[in-house]
């Protein structure tokens, strides 16, 4: 009877209803949802195909995502939208999308927000800031959880690195 429910747990673990799913890392491909904009349209990794992709994952109530966001619009900026795109996810609810991407009309970089949570989820989101590059391919490069001004200069590496490949 033992090895009857040992098989049971085995069986129930194995379930693709049960699995845990792993946060994608470097070398995998990004998941291809990014949110949706203001004006409920769905954004794609596949839309920027070609191009490395800056996703960072953000809210209203993080200083550090708030002083990084002219930071992302200055990327944006400099590397140009033929050859990099930033996606800035909102993580709070379309209310407070709605009201802070018109504060911030000004900003070239894409902005979306995640109803319920489906691109965080997709891209293992388990606190923010949270921001990842993604290759010209689809393949993510890079990724960085709970980072700070200190990261700054590896991140911006990385993006030189990513954007330097053809």
């Amino acid at each position: 009877m033992t090895t009857r429910w040992l098989f049971a747990i085995l069986l129930l673990l194995a379930s693709p209803f049960h699995a845990a799913h792993a946060a994608p890392g470097a070398g995998d491909m990004a998941p291809d949802y990014l949110g949706k904009t203001i004006d409920d349209k769905e954004l794609s990794v596949a839309d920027y195909r070609g191009k490395v992709v800056v996703v960072s994952f953000w809210a209203t109530w993080c200083p550090y995502c708030m002083k990084e966001l002219p930071i992302l619009e200055g990327i944006q900026q400099t590397a140009g939208a033929d050859n990099v795109q930033v996606v800035a996810i909102n993580t709070e609810d379309r209310a407070v999308f709605r009201k802070v991407r018109r504060a911030l009309s000004k900003l070239t970089l894409n902005m979306s927000y995640d109803p319920g949570k489906k691109s965080a989820d997709l891209y293992g989101v388990n606190g923010i800031p949270h921001l990842l590059i993604i290759g010209r391919d689809g393949r993510i490069r890079n990724v960085y959880r709970g980072y700070d001004e200190s990261s700054l200069e590896g991140i911006v590496d990385s993006l030189n690195a990513a954007t330097a490949n053809n």
